[in-house]
């Protein structure tokens, strides 16, 4: 990592308050040249804290950016931070219109050309591509990293038209805690407790809404692009990580938007900015890409960006299976259009007589984590003992060539069920000689769902039927010598969240299966794909106090042998303690734990707890947040339990706790 320090810019911030059309403020903090003349506006725009959650990774870019001729503002969504308001639903409109208000009043300052971009990751690269759908006139240009443009079958809460249990839970547990946290007082001033109690009687656990809608409907059409790509004006740089869930929206962002305005770039990595070193690498000179990106949309520079390739991915050779790679080993490749005329379907059709699945509950413990964030558990484990739990079908890999694929497989299966209901997924692993099972890829259909993700279809008890979906996108070469192995379950947990009548699984006829891989031709030309090294602004100088504690595991698996019990404790690891430069003293603490029976789709359980501390010694000033969350499933429906308490010092000044039960109709 180069630390940058010498610009062409000098450069100052400040903290203002950004005035929406209802009266309600946003907090922003705002990096500019020092320039006389007007500079185009760049935005990001969370729920996450400028003043301490992102500071870190905001001090990272923001002054990078005015270093090089823009104001870089990062701006709280209503209801977060020291924002005014009350929160809201994720994306919700209200989220969307303040989003475009603070478009406009960016594009309408005086040190502003009127020319704005947008940037993000995660929930604010998803806002930055619903604001530019909205076609604010002065958004020129955005930048989305790691983000989805389909709520519904591309985000945290379904997948394949099933229950997303690990982040359908997970999520909206860590949003009710970010929710309740008080805005800060060095920040707003006395008037934060009064602020912060009216957030709190605004608070609604999101999971409510979320289980609410278990189809594809209006709920979750709303700020999907996918429903109409057209609507985007902006040209849009589309980035996204091989182990990143959200990476098909950029093969879907590359092939539906105009080629005159839209790259796209995918490299080996988690759910993080491509720049921040954080496994898997190689790493790239992330914030010089978008600087090309932002000089030729917002000041017209005749850079060639775009003359770049459409699509810049990276492929990963044949690696043995582990948890965290510093770096994978692979090489860049480019394509010219998507879908590409190098990439061709090939069928494996499968062989063997018909065989029944019905996979132990507990199948998918060895998933790793919905969210790779670059820890040391994330990735998933050597694949043996999932496969030893599903049905594998295996396709030698010739001796000479590797096989290369690049975009989404896609599997036809012929199956018949003895009950309603059910779910498939399918993994997609390279198996090395010795045996070893890497997971490349995977994917998941909710049989309900076979027919489309707006409605719930019973399976005809009995009969045979021919389902298809795709599998998550990828880049991978199966080397010579290798195994491509395509495994498939009955159960998946935690991510697939399972129905009661699912343990009996079905039967596969394999006369009637195929795995399609897209299978790309190498080429000459792929060299000459090169990133600068990453480099940085100076960072902000966060202290992470040293503890005698002994830290939890990342991921651990427990076994009750005497009740059939597997239980899974996960530390999220979002941040732990730290003290900022400021004095603030920030302490976070989170865990969740998955159970469920082998035999019993009933006792799947997933239970979340967090803590946050945030104190100022200097002015007296001690907010803590707890909170538990619960859900668990009946055979007509889901119950959720959540709770928040909050405290100002030892006094409890805000308890609530909410219990309901949701029908199941479909998930």
């Amino acid at each position: 990592m180069i630390i940058r320090t010498d610009f062409p810019y000098g450069t100052t911030h400040e903290d203002v308050r950004i005035p929406l059309p209802d009266g309600v403020e946003l907090y922003a903090r705002i990096w500019r040249p020092v320039t006389d003349e007007p500079v185009p506006a760049l935005l990001e725009y969370l729920p996450y804290r400028l003043t301490d959650w992102t500071s870190p990774r905001d001090r990272q870019r923001h002054p990078w950016y005015a270093g090089h001729g823009y104001a870089s503002v990062r701006v709280d969504v209503r209801g977060h931070g020291c924002s005014g308001g009350a929160p809201g639903d994720e994306y919700d409109a209200r989220e969307l219109a303040d989003g475009v208000a603070v478009v406009e009043w960016l594009a309408a300052q005086p040190w502003c050309t009127g020319s704005v971009g947008m940037f993000g990751i995660s929930w604010g690269g998803s806002n930055s591509l619903q604001i530019a759908a909205l076609a604010p006139e002065p958004l020129k240009a955005v930048v989305t990293v790691c983000s989805t443009d389909d709520r519904y079958d591309n985000d945290v809460h379904y997948m394949g038209g099933s229950v997303l249990a690990v982040d359908m839970h997970a999520w909206a547990a860590t949003m009710l805690a970010f929710a309740s946290r008080p805005p800060d007082p060095q920040f707003v001033g006395d008037d934060w407790r009064r602020q912060w109690l009216e957030r709190l009687e605004a608070v609604e656990p999101l999971v409510h809404t979320w289980l609410s809608h278990q189809t594809r409907d209006a709920y979750w059409r709303h700020g999907s692009v996918c429903e109409d790509y057209t609507a985007i004006g902006a040209a849009v740089l589309a980035v996204g990580g091989w182990h990143d869930p959200y990476r098909d929206t950029v093969l879907r962002l590359v092939e539906h938007l105009p080629p005159a305005r839209v790259r796209g770039l995918i490299g080996p990595w988690s759910h993080q900015y491509p720049d921040r070193g954080l496994p898997p690498g190689p790493a790239i000179g992330f914030l010089q890409e978008t600087l090309r990106w932002w000089d030729h949309w917002l000041k017209g520079a005749d850079n060639g960006v775009m003359e770049e390739p459409l699509l810049r991915s990276w492929i990963s050779d044949s690696h043995p299976p582990a948890t965290v790679y510093e770096e994978l080993p692979g090489r860049w490749v480019g394509e010219k259009s998507w879908p590409s005329a190098s990439v061709i379907p090939v069928p494996y059709v499968f062989q063997g007589a018909p065989v029944e699945v019905a996979s132990p509950q507990h199948t998918g413990l060895d998933a790793g984590r919905f969210f790779p964030f670059g820890n040391d558990a994330d990735l998933p484990p050597d694949q043996r003992e999932e496969d030893a739990k599903s049905a594998c079908f295996e396709f030698p890999v010739g001796r000479e060539e590797p096989v290369e694929i690049l975009g989404r497989p896609s599997v036809t299966l012929r199956l018949r069920l003895d009950v309603p209901y059910g779910q498939v997924v399918a993994r997609l692993c390279d198996v090395a000689p010795d045996g070893s099972s890497t997971l490349v890829t995977r994917g998941a259909l909710n049989l309900s769902a076979r027919r489309g993700r707006d409605r719930a279809l019973p399976w005809p008890v009995g009969a045979y039927e021919d389902v298809a979906f795709e599998l998550n996108g990828i880049g991978h070469a199966f080397a010579p010598g290798h195994r491509i192995r395509l495994a498939v379950s009955s159960a998946y947990w935690p991510w697939i969240w399972p129905r009661a009548g699912s343990e009996a699984g079905w039967t596969l006829d394999p006369a009637g299966s195929a795995l399609t891989l897209p299978v790309r031709a190498g080429s000459a030309s792929d060299g000459g794909i090169v990133f600068e090294a990453p480099e940085q602004a100076e960072p902000l100088g966060v202290v992470f106090p040293a503890t005698l504690d002994e830290p939890r595991p990342e991921r651990l698996v427990v076994r009750d042998v005497a009740r059939g019990t597997w239980r899974l404790e996960v530390d999220p690891r979002y941040g732990g303690t730290r003290v900022y430069p400021d004095g603030l003293e920030y302490g976070e603490d989170a865990e969740e734990v998955y159970e469920i029976q082998d035999a019993d789709a009933l006792s799947a359980r997933a239970r979340s707890r967090w803590r946050i501390r945030l104190h100022r010694p200097e002015l007296g000033w001690d907010a803590r947040v707890e909170t538990r969350s619960e859900i668990s499933c009946d055979e007509g429906g889901f119950l959720t339990s959540n709770e928040v308490v909050c405290r100002e010092g030892d006094e409890v000044v805000f308890h609530r706790t909410w219990e309901r039960r949701l029908p199941r109709a479909a998930g």
